[in-house]
């Protein structure tokens, strides 16, 4: 278990999902988007579990799609619906569908920087608790990598104006901005992350369970912005351009990618 991609444990009335990548800060490997997924279904068959927790192994939430792993299949970073790194766009989408249409409560419990897909775990849950040095953000665009579904996620819980500026800033932002603009419900001391989030379980745990799971679907039907996964296609096919290669090989040899403006002097 202690070698888990993603660690299982049922702390009654919430299963706690662990990402269980630390030394990668644990970034979403093809395996780790596959174990989750497999944890995802299993906490949503068991009868026990009322609730799901998602959080990451310290130091860190989930530093998003993992790109050095990215690194050895750059040859096959192409548009035409085939390959590796396509099918883990898909997947990487198809965990936050899970997440968003899970029939019982997510809790996302960030006690570390959240990037990229990373924040879009954590976007794509119920609710979410944040710890209050965690950092949150959309860096992904200075590699030339567009941003797919978690922008449906994202502009749901904090508007357009909001959505913009982090997007398009690419930068991470602290626990309080994360908060005031609506994208976590909740700031506490790093020691009280997962407490909170078991707590809420606990709370959500009094709902009739039927009752639950038809009012989460119709929050899902009725959102502003609901997107099913049929539309993946779109949301995927941008991540796999030229330029997101050319980004991703300034990256690799830590060098400003070409659009990059130059150096302020001093």
């Amino acid at each position: 278990m202690a070698d888990a991609l993603v660690r299982y444990e049922v702390q009654a009335p919430a299963a706690i999902l662990t990402l269980n990548r630390p030394r990668e800060r644990n970034a979403l490997s093809p395996e780790l988007i596959d174990a989750l997924l497999e944890a995802i279904e299993r906490a949503t068959a068991d009868r026990q579990v009322r609730a799901l927790v998602v959080t990451g192994a310290p130091p860190a939430f989930c530093s998003g799609m993992d790109l050095a792993e990215l690194a050895g299949v750059l040859d096959d970073l192409r548009v035409d619906g085939r390959g590796a790194v396509w099918d883990a766009a898909l997947r990487g989408e198809e965990v936050l569908d899970a997440l968003y249409h899970c029939p019982k409560p997510t809790i996302a419990a960030i006690n570390g920087v959240a990037a990229g897909n990373g924040a879009g775990l954590a976007s794509a849950c119920d609710m979410a608790v944040m710890a209050d040095g965690a950092s949150i953000g959309y860096p992904e665009m200075h590699s030339g990598i567009q941003a797919g579904m978690v922008v449906v996620h994202l502009m749901r819980l904090v508007g357009e104006r909001a959505a913009r500026w982090l997007l398009l800033r690419g930068e991470l932002v602290d626990a309080p901005t994360a908060l005031q603009i609506g994208l976590v419900n909740a700031v506490v001391p790093p020691a009280e992350v997962a407490p909170t989030a078991l707590a809420w379980a606990r709370q959500t745990a009094r709902n009739g369970p039927l009752a639950e799971a038809g009012t989460k679907d119709l929050l899902c039907r009725f959102s502003g912005q609901a997107m099913a996964l049929h539309s993946t296609a779109y949301t995927a096919a941008p991540h796999l351009t030229p330029e997101a290669r050319e980004g991703l090989e300034a990256f690799f040899a830590r060098r400003p990618p070409p659009w990059a403006p130059p150096a302020e002097p001093g």
